[in-house]
C-alpha cells in the first residue's frame, strides 16, 4: 500500500520564482547583508551547517508569495545544495526556520516597523534586526527577540545572541574601500570580526613585522661577528 506524502504535493524551490523582482532602492540593503555573509564565511570556515540568504525569497505556504527579506540566517541546514546553489529557501524543504532575519530601511519604509514586524513575528523568527542609517535621534540599529510570541527590543551594541553563538553590532570601518558604519558579527568579549580586507592587511603587517624581526635579529648577529648566512 502506497503511502501518501503530502509533501510531494508541493512545489520545490526549482520551480518558485527566487525573488519578488522589487529592485533596491539603497545600495546598503545589499552591501551590508553582503558583508555579514562574508564575515560568517570566515567566522566558520569549516561549519556546513549554516546558510546565509541575500535579497532572497523564503517560501512558508504554497499560496502565497514569498517574503524577501534583506538578509536572513538558518542554522542546522545544509551550507550549500550543489554547484547551482539555492534559488530560494523553501520551507517545506528546509523544515528550518531561520532564526535571524535583518531588514535595512531605506529611504521608502516598506513595513519594516509594522506589517513586516507582525509576519516575522507570527511566523516565530527568533531574531528580528532593523537598521535605519536615516535615523539621527532614535537608535540606527534595533535588535528584538521573540518572546512568547512577541517582540522585545534588546539594548546594547554590539547585542549578543546564545542561540547563534555571535553577537551583532554596528560600528564605523571600512568596507569595499567605502568608510562609513557598518555592521558586524561580534565574539562574546565583543570583538568584532575583521572584513576580508582588514584580515588580508593584518595578515601583511605581521608578515612585515616578522620580517622585521628577522633583520633587527640578522644585525645582532653581525654585531657581534657572527655571520647569519652561516646558520642556515
Amino acid at each position: 500500500m502506497l503511502e501518501y506524502n503530502p509533501l510531494a504535493c508541493l512545489p520545490s524551490s526549482e520551480e518558485l520564482p527566487d525573488s519578488d523582482d522589487t529592485p533596491v532602492d539603497n545600495e546598503l540593503q545589499d552591501l551590508i547583508p553582503g558583508l555579514l555573509k562574508a564575515l560568517l564565511a570566515m567566522a566558520w570556515p569549516e561549519r556546513m551547517d549554516w546558510f546565509f540568504g541575500v535579497d532572497m525569497g523564503i517560501y512558508y505556504d504554497p499560496d502565497l508569495p514569498a517574503i524577501v527579506p534583506d538578509g536572513f540566517l538558518s542554522l542546522g541546514v545544509e551550507r550549500f545544495y550543489d554547484e547551482n546553489l539555492r534559488p530560494s529557501y523553501v520551507l517545506w524543504e528546509e523544515k528550518k526556520l531561520p532564526l535571524f532575519i535583518l531588514e535595512v530601511v531605506s529611504k521608502t519604509y516598506r513595513g519594516e516597523y509594522s506589517t513586516k514586524k507582525a509576519e516575522y513575528a507570527r511566523l516565530g523568527i527568533l531574531y528580528y534586526v532593523v537598521y535605519n542609517p536615516f535615523r539621527r535621534r532614535k537608535p540606527r540599529l534595533e535588535v528584538y527577540k521573540l518572546v512568547n510570541n512577541v517582540y522585545e527590543l534588546h539594548d546594547g551594541n554590539p547585542v549578543w545572541l546564545p542561540e547563534i553563538g555571535l553577537g551583532i553590532g554596528i560600528e564605523r570601518g571600512t568596507y569595499l574601500g567605502i568608510p562609513r558604519e557598518w555592521m558586524y558579527w561580534y565574539n562574546q568579549q565583543g570583538q568584532r570580526f575583521l572584513t576580508p580586507e582588514e584580515d588580508k592587511k593584518l595578515a601583511q603587517q605581521e608578515a612585515q613585522q616578522a620580517q622585521q624581526e628577522v633583520q633587527v635579529l640578522r644585525e645582532r648577529l653581525r654585531s657581534l661577528g657572527v655571520d647569519p648566512d652561516s646558520l642556515t
